[in-house]
């Protein structure tokens, strides 16, 4: 028999978009810059320096006044705005949709395998790591995201509707190592929320946390899905932001990567962005936590 997949959750489909969405307009606008550096740092394969720093963030603005290299950390943001709002609508929407279909069909399942209190838990990991898996769909959108922020040069002055059509499924190049990273990241993310939020602070209806509950859970959530999403996020960047003829495989990156610079390029960039980038998902994580519960007064 197959699984409902039809159920309706405790907040509202429209609650979940707005909340979520909302969500992801307010970290772009804050925390795009930010997630530049982040990518910049991570496809680079030399050695960093205080030399070096400049040059690798702002690229051939690395000379240019104050004002033109802040702007240089806004490229993209046309593609952005596209993936970033669709990501959290999906996302956060999704992983309550996910957890609604896993309660609905599978609860009696996790209970008896992990108890109740730890089942719920596991359940609400569980529907986050299908959701990563899913994300997948939106690939596209992220890598010409990645590649105007760090390869500009392989646009070469195409639109994206020209893209879309001329490179079709070169755009999801990476989707394996993509799914591998995504499924573990969102798994940690949304069960260290859980676990914060149940063990922590004793809530047994997660809807009804505070403002400040949803940041400490969230802040939990991220540096875990940070942490271990780390090595594999590293190579689906590099897989990404090659110019669109390349054909480099993730094994091949990998091979390069260890022979070149040593296991420990996995986790290029994971300090800052757990220091810069963390922020950003403790940011909408909290957000749409919280907004979703209160736009389902409304809506």
């Amino acid at each position: 028999m197959s699984p409902t997949i039809n159920v309706k959750g405790s907040d509202s489909g429209a609650a979940r978009v707005l909340g979520s969405g909302a969500s992801g307009i307010a970290e772009l606008l804050l925390f795009h810059p930010v997630d530049t550096i982040a990518k910049r740092l991570m496809s680079n394969k030399s050695k960093v320096s205080l030399s070096t720093l400049s040059p690798i963030i702002f690229k051939e603005y690395a000379t240019a006044p104050l004002g033109r290299r802040l702007l240089s950390l806004f490229p993209g943001l046309g593609y952005a705005a596209g993936y970033k709002v669709t990501q959290r609508i999906y996302k956060y929407g999704g992983q309550p949709w996910f957890n609604d279909i896993l309660s609905k069909n599978y609860k009696d399942s996790f209970t008896n395998t992990f108890g109740e209190r730890k089942g719920k838990m596991v359940m609400q990991a569980t529907a986050g790591s299908l959701t990563g898996i899913g994300e997948v769909v939106l690939l596209p959108l992220d890598a010409l995201k990645i590649k105007r922020q760090v390869n500009p040069e392989a646009f070469r002055g195409r639109g994206v509707v020209r893209i879309f059509l001329e490179e079709g499924t070169t755009l999801y190049r990476g989707w394996g190592w993509t799914m591998a990273r995504n499924a573990p990241g969102s798994f940690a993310l949304f069960g260290a929320s859980a676990v914060t939020k149940e063990y922590l602070f004793g809530i047994q209806d997660y809807h009804k946390a505070t403002w400040g509950q949803n940041f400490v859970a969230s802040v939990a959530g991220a540096v875990a899905s940070i942490t271990v999403a780390a090595p594999l996020d590293t190579i689906k960047t590099r897989i990404q932001n090659a110019n669109f003829e390349s054909k480099v495989s993730g094994v091949t990156v990998v091979k390069d990567l260890l022979k070149n610079e040593g296991p420990g390029a996995l986790f290029k960039g994971l300090t800052p962005k757990i220091l810069v980038v963390g922020p950003k998902l403790v940011f909408s994580y909290t957000l749409a936590q919280s907004l979703i519960p209160w736009f389902s007064k409304y809506v």
